[in-house]
């Protein structure tokens, strides 16, 4: 009889272990996916935008998806937003930084106007040169991460993804991939880092809401175990 009382301990004490990983685990693809699909319909809207203003060229023979976009680009920018979205709240813990300024949907949901603003400023928007434009939008891009973020990883990663994809963003068009017309920074616009920096705040803000959201989960599931 003891012996049989001793053994269900061993699963009570194991179980909720398993349970606390898998969980995570599980919330971490979900969330991944989430990303994806956002930065996808995030791409396709603003790439459309675009090319209804003759600001992107791509080849005839690429242009084979939806909204006249190459097939390529909204994976790409879904692969890349999922990186971002996942690696703000992991950079937020690493340094011991829990992100706390404006921590709800309806400010993310603003944030996310205010980004596909900026990018429709780059189009609608007349300006005297490329020099003013670009110092428009790099105002701006500041003014969105000071309005919704604030933190020091934020816009370190912010400055880190802007440098990466302009650098990625010019290889692209070195190998004719697509093109930007009257590019005046190398091969692209001097105004896309301030877009690349906004969008990285952007899915940053939203990557930390989704992180935020699977925090209260798992402490709801915890606190009932």
């Amino acid at each position: 009889m003891a012996e049989n009382d001793a053994m269900p301990t061993l699963p009570k004490k194991c179980g909720p272990y398993i349970s606390s990983v898998t969980s995570r685990g599980m919330n971490l693809v979900i969330r991944g996916i989430v990303l994806f699909f956002i930065g996808v319909f995030l791409a396709l809207v603003l790439n459309l935008l675009q090319i209804q203003r003759n600001v992107t060229l791509f080849p005839p023979d690429v242009i084979t998806s939806i909204f006249s976009s190459a097939w390529w680009v909204p994976p790409c920018c879904g692969t890349a937003s999922a990186v971002i979205g996942l690696l703000y709240p992991c950079m937020d813990r690493h340094l011991g930084e829990p992100h706390k300024f404006k921590r709800e949907w309806s400010s993310v949901m603003r944030c996310v106007a205010v980004f596909v603003g900026i990018n429709h400023a780059t189009q609608k928007v007349d300006f005297a040169n490329n020099i003013q434009l670009s110092l428009t939008l790099a105002a701006l891009s500041i003014g969105l991460w000071w309005t919704f973020d604030r933190s020091r990883s934020g816009f370190g990663l912010g400055v880190g993804i802007a440098f990466l994809a302009t650098l990625v963003s010019q290889l692209l068009v070195y190998n004719g991939v697509y093109q930007y017309t009257s590019p005046d920074f190398l091969y692209v616009r001097s105004w896309l880092p301030c877009i690349f920096f906004a969008g990285g705040i952007t899915m940053g803000n939203i990557g930390r809401q989704l992180a935020m959201y699977e925090c209260k989960v798992i402490a709801e599931k915890s606190h009932e175990d």
